[in-house]
């Protein structure tokens, strides 16, 4: 339907103007915005869709009728507000980008076919009644556990993050209490699995540092026991 909308309204402003296209149809476009990855952090309609960062979008303008008209492509990028001058601008026909900043992101394609004297253009005119793409992304947030339970029923196995959104950078270790590096990964989604060099250590106390950094500019740094229990059971709620 939105897409309709805008082939009408290009047609409506080219009677306007005056202007003729260059055989029967006149080139469109089409733009859309397909994650690459990344997922979505709420669920909804797209107006209110939030988004994890790091999030890859690959965007397409997806011309069509373009025949022999010579075609020019810009990519623009804003931040919360297309009243400010766009933070990024590519000059592609398609392009994939990866949004890391807390905020409203707004992303549309100016696009000008030109042949002889004909010229079609889907600039500032037709963004300022046409929707842009938008991404939300989220603020950040860490939650690191102190404790996890690897002994083979298969809850709780992994030392992980017991809640995260939005983490652009990311590094934790684990440490015995000699201070030896046991462990260390640097996703967000990855964790810990009470093992060293391939064989499982002892119950008991053991120590992680997290750095971090979110979305909205927030760093995290974290120092905290984690207590591993071969022994705990969620049925019996105690160590045997």
């Amino acid at each position: 339907m939105k897409t309709m909308f805008r082939h009408f309204f290009l047609l409506a402003s080219l009677l306007a103007m005056g202007l003729t296209a260059w055989g029967d149809e006149v080139p469109s476009i089409a733009p859309t915005g397909t994650i690459v990855s990344g997922g979505s952090e709420e669920e909804g309609d797209d107006s209110d869709k939030s988004y994890n960062a790091p999030l890859t979008v690959r965007f397409e303008a997806n011309a069509e009728n373009v025949g022999d008209y010579s075609a020019t492509y810009e990519w623009r990028f804003y931040l919360n507000s297309m009243e400010e001058e766009p933070y990024l601008v590519r000059f592609e026909q398609d392009t994939e980008f990866t949004f890391t900043q807390y905020g409203d992101h707004l992303v549309v394609c100016y696009a000008t076919f030109i042949h002889g004297n004909d010229t079609v253009a889907y600039t500032q005119d037709y963004w300022h009644d046409a929707e842009p793409l938008k991404y939300a992304i989220s603020e950040s947030i860490l939650e690191m556990p102190n404790a996890f339970s690897p002994n083979g029923d298969d809850k709780n196995p992994i030392y992980c993050a017991k809640k995260y959104r939005s983490i652009v950078e990311f590094r934790a270790i684990i440490f015995n209490r000699w201070g030896q590096k046991l462990y260390e990964w640097t996703d967000p989604a990855g964790g810990w699995d009470g093992t060293y060099n391939g064989h499982d250590v002892r119950q008991g106390v053991y120590y992680v540092l997290v750095r971090a950094k979110g979305s909205d500019g927030r760093k995290y740094n974290i120092r905290k026991d984690v207590n591993l229990l071969r022994g705990y059971t969620e049925t019996s709620g105690n160590t045997q």
